[in-house]
């Protein structure tokens, strides 16, 4: 059984601004430790959460994937988080996977946030996601994904649980963070899973607030690492095992209605 070494980056970001972002995240970036297999951003982590994707967007050879890219290969990790993406003229909030060797995975966020408008200047992504590491299965979404339940779901294989990790990037804000931090632990306990989750802190360009309380929980619903209201660096081992042994001991996986994902 595997372990697997994560590093979060709970951190401020500057409102709309590349340079400034890329600047700072790689300076942060510059002192995390060494034994770092997995480093996690937050979602749109180059601009905020922006709804202006024409003035924002960049293609996939652009200058923030080229710097993810660039930072993976020379720290020898994978680097996750999301960012504004243009593709024949559709606009897309996508995370990135990409990994030491340069090649890249990728995920659309599917639940686009309509009460931000984010619906009415991006397009949803239409298929999930899991990629692999060491042996472990890591299901990536996106911040807003987090309230609907059936898109994380488990859909178990010959028995076996789909993934081990369901990943969440964000940008969360403080006034419904009860919310983010409910849905973490409940998504865990019913998935039997270690989940994360990675929030910004700090206002935004239109004064929201956020809170960062980025989470590790695990299988049994109890958080392993909670921070809010400061910027913070923070390294974890997930073990392999401890999730196996839960799972074990509480087969409620095998007890689980079956379903299909319909678009």
């Amino acid at each position: 059984m595997s372990s697997l070494t994560i590093t979060l980056i709970q951190t401020n970001l500057v409102w709309e601004d590349k340079v400034a972002n890329l600047r700072m995240l790689g300076n942060k970036i510059s002192s995390i430790d060494p034994a770092t297999e997995l480093l996690v951003l937050p979602e749109m982590f180059s601009t905020g959460f922006s709804m202006r994707p024409a003035e924002l967007a960049e293609k996939m050879d652009g200058p923030t994937v080229t710097w993810m890219r660039q930072k993976a290969m020379e720290m020898k990790i994978i680097m996750a988080g999301s960012l504004i993406i243009e593709e024949e003229g559709n606009y897309y909030n996508r995370l990135i996977w990409m990994l030491p060797d340069g090649r890249h995975g990728q995920y659309d966020k599917r639940h686009l946030f309509a009460f931000a408008g984010e619906d009415k200047h991006y397009t949803a992504g239409n298929r999930r996601v899991v990629a692999s590491v060491k042996g472990w299965r890591i299901n990536l979404q996106v911040c807003y994904d987090l309230r609907f339940p059936v898109w994380a779901r488990q859909q178990p294989t010959e028995g076996q649980p789909e993934y081990d990790l369901l990943l969440y990037v964000a940008n969360w804000p403080q006034r419904r963070n009860h919310a983010w931090k409910t849905l973490l632990q409940a998504r865990a306990i019913e998935n039997q899973s270690y989940v994360i989750g990675v929030n910004r802190v700090g206002e935004d360009g239109n004064g929201i607030y956020h809170s960062g309380d980025s989470m590790v929980v695990d299988a049994l619903g109890e958080t392993l690492y909670q921070r809010a209201d400061a910027e913070d660096i923070f390294t974890l081992t997930l073990q392999k095992q401890d999730l196996a042994t839960v799972r074990e001991k509480l087969p409620f996986g095998k007890d689980a209605d079956g379903f299909m994902l319909m678009d």
